[in-house]
């Protein structure tokens, strides 16, 4: 039986990618945080490993005797838009991981960044892994460190020393997600949270789609390739309209022009810098929101098998998750702060 070492396997994507490699026979070693959240991981069979990404000598010792490493671990904090712990963790962790990889001589490394990563297009023609990042006017330390974490994997894989291949979801929606955090905009939407609608959108797919090209990728794909993984582009309004159907509520009516989005993210910055308390947005989460960031997953349907689950489909998967386990009536979120984190695309 072969082992794959998974960093973040308790996050939205861990869980499904330890459910996917546990379906297909691997054994998992589950990297985790000490003290994190594990209830995305109860019950299944696991090695639990606790740690601290930036620790090289505690990440080499979880990588001995695997055969293959999946690093989905990342913080995908944007509120603040700059923060010391995003890039060390993103880009340090990343680098102990090579590491690692690299001394334990895994047969694959499949490292898991974010579309964001890549320049995005129009719907008409939208990104694919050969457009330029165009994510820095932003100002999220979430996005760039990502990009730099991409950088030196892909370099490591030019350069032979990691047999890596990289993958790259877009904003993931679906069931089993315990900690409430890319379907946290669905919780708000049936709320009646979310007053208006952004004028952007982005490209959403099924978390269980990302898990399973996520896994082929330990077999399938080119070394030093990256793979968008995604479905449908839909703008705000579409988004909201969906989700709002599948769900039996109304959707938000009110397109919110571009310089009133802006001026919200404006007045929140200067609210922090005054008081120190982060409001629920600031200016670059608000540039993100009026940007559609739409995507092509035609690499990654060819070269890894990407299902294409519909849109509608991982909504009604994860509205029904969020009822059967209670969520919707106890609105375990806060309202505010996660459904807004999702406009600038941190949906890992």
């Amino acid at each position: 039986m072969k082992t794959v070492l998974l960093t973040g396997a308790n996050g939205f994507l861990g869980g499904h990618l330890c459910r996917t490699l546990l379906q297909r026979g691997y054994a998992v070693r589950a990297y985790v945080r000490p003290g994190g959240n594990q209830r995305m991981l109860s019950g299944l069979p696991l090695d639990i490993w606790e740690g601290d990404l930036r620790d090289t000598d505690n990440v080499r010792g979880a990588t001995y005797g695997c055969d293959y490493v999946i690093h989905a671990g990342a913080v995908a904090q944007v509120n603040p838009a700059r923060s010391r712990t995003v890039v060390d963790v993103n880009v340090g962790g990343t680098a102990a991981v090579l590491t690692a990889a690299t001394e334990a001589q895994v047969e694959r490394l499949v490292f898991v960044g974010t579309a964001n990563v890549f320049g995005f297009g129009s719907k008409e023609q939208p990104g694919d892994e050969a457009c330029p990042y165009n994510g820095a006017r932003y100002g999220l330390d979430y996005m760039d460190s990502k990009l730099v974490a991409t950088r030196m994997v892909t370099q490591a894989a030019v350069e032979h020393r990691v047999p890596a291949v990289l993958v790259h979801p877009t904003f993931m929606l679906g069931p089993i997600d315990h900690k409430i955090t890319s379907n946290a905009l669905l919780l708000a939407l049936y709320q009646g949270q979310l007053a208006g609608i952004p004028t952007g959108g982005k490209n959403y797919i099924h978390v269980d789609d990302a898990a399973t090209a996520t896994v082929n990728a330990l077999t399938e794909g080119r070394l030093g390739e990256s793979y968008i993984l995604g479905n449908e582009n839909l703008s705000y309004r579409e988004a909201f309209a969906l989700m709002a159907d599948v769900m039996h509520v109304r959707p938000p009516r009110w397109l919110v022009p571009r310089p009133v989005t802006r001026l919200i993210g404006q007045v929140s910055d200067w609210k922090y810098q005054l008081t120190g308390r982060l409001a629920q947005l600031n200016s670059a989460m608000a540039a993100v929101a009026n940007d559609g960031h739409y995507f092509t997953a035609d690499k990654a349907v060819q070269e890894l098998h990407l299902p294409q689950t519909p849109v509608r489909v991982a909504i009604q998967d994860a509205f029904d998750w969020f009822q059967q386990h209670g969520i919707i009536q106890k609105a375990a979120w806060q309202p505010g702060t996660h459904e807004f984190r999702q406009f600038a695309g941190s949906g890992q």
